[in-house]
C-alpha cells in the first residue's frame, strides 16, 4: 500500500523560554493620522538571547525600536523592559539599554578615542573610568591603532564597530541594533556578527536586532519574528519558520530502475525523476519525517544510493509570509506561531 509521509500540524502558540524576559510587549500600536504603522503587536524576548525582527521597508521595524528605546511613544499597548514599565519608568529603562541605529552616530571631526570619551562624559562617568572604558572598547573592537585618527578617515566597517563601541560605554543589559550591517561588505558584516555573538555569550547581553539580511537573522537569532504592514505574521526559530513554507523535500536516488519503481509505489506523494532514477518526497525537515522514510525503505528492503534533505531558506519564508498580508490574501492573512 502506498505510504503518505505524515506532516506535523503547526502548533497554535509559541513556546515561552524559561529564561526571564528582557522585553515584553502586549498590544503595541502606533499610528500617524490615518496611517497605521504598528497594529497591536506582542513581543517576548528572553534575557541573554538574540531576537531578530524581519520585515520589508515600511513594515514598522524602526518604529518598533524607537518605541522600545523610549525615543517615541506608542498610542496603545503595555511594554516592560528589564522589568521596568516603559511608560512610567522611562529613566530606569534608559539606564539599562543601548541603541545603535541604522546610521553611525559619530562626530567625524573627533578621533575614535574622543568619540568614546564624549559618550563617557554624556553618561557622567568619572574621567579615569571613562578613559579606562574607552581603552577597553578600542582594544575589544580592534581599533586601538586607529584611536587617535579622525573618524572621517574610517572605513564603513570601522565606523560601525566604533558606533557599537559607543553604545557599550554604559554597559547596557539590552541593546537595540537597527540594521547594524547595512552597507557593509561581506567580510565586515561577518566581523560584526562575531562581535554580536560575543556580546551575548560573553557578556550575557540581550540583543534586539532588526535586519533585511535574512542570512544575518539565520546566523544570529535565537528567535525571529516577521513583521509586515504593522503586524507580526510569524514567529519562531529559523528552522521552525522554514517548515512553515512549502518546498521542503527528501530526495532519494536509486541505482536501478526496479528499486526506483518499487520506491515510487511506496511513497504516494513523491515526484518522479525517471531520468535520474530519483524521487522527491515532500517533507518538513523534521527527524520524524526522515525516520519514517528510512523505516519505509527498510521495511520494503529497498536501498537508495543517495539521500539528501532539502529545506526552504529564510528567503522563501520571507517572500511567502509577507505575500500573505498583501491585499487579496484573504483568509491566509494571519500570524503563524510555531514551536
Amino acid at each position: 500500500m502506498p505510504m503518505a509521509i505524515p506532516m506535523p500540524a503547526t502548533p497554535t502558540a509559541p513556546t515561552r523560554s524559561p529564561l526571564p524576559p528582557a522585553i515584553t510587549a502586549s498590544g503595541l500600536s502606533k499610528s500617524y493620522g490615518d496611517k497605521v504603522v504598528l497594529d497591536g503587536i506582542d513581543l517576548h524576548v528572553p534575557e541573554g538571547t538574540v531576537f531578530a525582527l524581519l520585515g520589508p521597508n515600511g513594515a514598522g521595524k524602526t518604529t518598533t525600536v524607537q518605541i522600545l528605546s523610549t525615543l517615541i511613544s506608542a498610542n496603545a499597548g503595555q511594554v516592560r523592559i528589564a522589568g521596568h514599565d516603559l511608560t512610567h519608568e522611562v529613566d530606569a529603562v534608559r539606564a539599562v539599554i543601548g541603541v545603535t541605529g541604522q546610521f553611525a552616530a559619530l562626530d567625524n571631526l573627533l578621533t575614535a578615542h574622543e568619540n568614546l570619551m564624549l559618550m563617557a562624559d554624556l553618561l557622567h562617568l568619572r574621567r579615569h573610568e571613562g578613559r579606562r572604558r574607552a581603552a577597553e572598547l578600542l582594544h575589544r573592537f580592534e581599533l586601538s591603532e586607529a584611536a587617535k585618527k579622525p573618524v572621517s578617515t574610517f572605513s564603513g566597517g570601522m565606523r560601525r564597530k566604533l558606533d557599537l563601541a559607543m553604545t557599550l560605554v554604559g554597559k547596557p543589559r539590552i541593546i537595540f541594533l537597527d540594521e547594524p550591517t547595512t552597507g557593509l561588505d561581506p567580510r565586515s558584516r561577518r566581523t560584526m556578527w562575531e562581535i554580536i555573538r560575543g556580546l551575548v555569550t560573553d557578556d550575557g547581553v540581550t540583543i534586539f536586532l532588526t535586519t533585511q539580511y535574512l542570512e544575518e537573522a539565520d546566523q544570529l537569532a535565537d528567535r525571529i519574528a516577521v513583521l509586515d504592514q504593522g503586524r507580526l505574521v510569524a514567529e519562531g526559530t529559523a528552522d521552525e519558520l522554514k517548515r512553515l513554507v512549502p518546498g521542503g523535500h527528501i530526495r532519494l536516488r536509486f541505482g536501478d530502475p526496479r528499486a526506483f519503481d518499487a520506491a515510487a509505489a511506496l511513497f504516494a506523494s513523491a515526484t518522479r525523476d525517471s531520468e535520474d532514477l530519483a524521487l522527491r518526497i515532500p517533507a518538513d525537515g523534521s527527524i520524524g519525517t526522515l525516520r519514517a522514510v528510512l523505516d519505509s525503505l527498510d521495511g520494503a528492503q529497498l536501498r537508495a544510493e543517495a539521500l539528501t534533505v532539502h529545506t526552504p531558506d529564510l528567503d522563501d519564508v520571507f517572500l511567502t509570509l509577507t505575500a500573505r498580508t498583501r491585499p487579496g490574501a484573504g483568509a491566509n492573512s494571519r500570524k503563524e506561531s510555531v514551536r
